[in-house]
């Protein structure tokens, strides 16, 4: 008995020492106006890390000093990172803005003029350069249930089929 509890005290340790990488993607055909509503949550000061290094500059997302260069920097890395095929055809991606959740920030993307999905091809490398162990796990949903998948180095591409 008292083994279990030194190996839980060093379980509970290790995982709090031991972060984890992940974003969570989730997206939503919108079968009445034919778009994609994107919804990627992001842990901010992981994000913070990742776009210091690419612009060289301190990145804040909780108090930044220029609210529209950050908003900037976001866009840019969030349309560089993610990637959409609609049944063989690339998906205008556009950038709505964040908003900050205690430890994450949810960012929202749109597509419009997107025909009924019967294959899904999705690319998502956001953070992977910047962290091992980086997973980022996307949601499809066409209706109520959605599909998943799990993207990460080496395999930052998944393909979806309805």
């Amino acid at each position: 008995m008292q083994f279990n509890y030194i190996f839980l005290l060093f379980l509970g340790w290790k995982v709090f020492f031991h972060p984890f990488y992940i974003s969570l993607t989730e997206i939503r055909y919108n079968a009445a106006n034919k778009s994609l509503e994107i919804a990627q949550k992001i842990f901010w000061d992981d994000l913070e890390v990742a776009l210091g290094d690419i612009h060289q500059t301190k990145v804040d997302f909780l108090n930044p000093a220029d609210r529209k260069a950050l908003e900037e920097m976001a866009k840019a890395y969030l349309l560089e990172k993610n990637e959409i095929r609609i049944n063989g055809q690339k998906v205008k991606l556009s950038y709505l803005g964040f908003e900050i959740e205690e430890e994450a920030a949810w960012f929202y993307l749109e597509a419009e003029k997107v025909p009924l999905p019967k294959k899904v091809e999705i690319y998502s490398s956001v953070l992977i350069q910047h962290f091992d162990g980086q997973q980022n796990i996307v949601n499809f949903y066409m209706d109520r249930k959605p599909k998943s998948l799990i993207l990460y180095k080496g395999k930052e591409r998944g393909e979806l089929r309805f």
